[in-house]
């Protein structure tokens, strides 16, 4: 059996702060055909064949419910400058897509208007992680718009240089 050592969770925090990830911001249908999105940072991918990637949902997310029993999502790296959309994402309890002319992806499923790249995927696994479950999905359509991802990195999000 491991070795169960205690771990300061700020000391945790700082440092998985220190490696720097995208942002994105994934979206579904609840059961009664409302857009449902959240912005996460824990987006991977797992495998090129099957085309498998995975994100996490904290059991403490006011729309946890939602993201693990859907059937369908869309995970959109936001881009350099979506920073305000991040923001509208990671709030909870206000209509985060007001204003926002979204598409409709695979089963109606909301495709924001911009994005770096969006990947539209069906659901695989849902596993327990601790404080989250992690969400397995296949990807059955993708679009890179080429475009710079919006970074962070220790709890601040990064910005291109100006070239001098």
């Amino acid at each position: 059996m491991a070795d169960r050592t205690e771990i300061d969770l700020d000391d945790l925090r700082r440092a998985l702060g220190c490696f720097a990830t995208g942002v994105a911001v994934v979206t579904t249908l609840d059961a009664k055909g409302e857009k449902v999105g959240i912005t996460v940072s824990s987006f991977n991918s797992v495998s090129l064949e099957p085309p498998l990637i995975l994100w996490s949902v904290g059991v403490d997310s006011m729309s946890y419910d939602v993201f693990i029993s859907a059937k369908y999502f869309a995970v959109h790296v936001l881009s350099l400058d979506q920073q305000d959309l991040c923001d509208r994402f990671a709030q909870s309890g206000n209509d985060k897509f007001a204003m926002l002319n979204c598409g409709e992806g695979i089963h109606g499923v909301p495709i924001l208007p911009e994005f770096a790249a969006c990947l539209e995927c069906s659901t695989e696994h849902v596993y327990a992680g601790g404080d989250h479950k992690i969400i397995v999905g296949r990807v059955h359509r993708c679009e890179d718009r080429e475009n710079d991802p919006l970074i962070i990195h220790r709890s601040r999000f990064l910005r291109k240089e100006s070239p001098a």
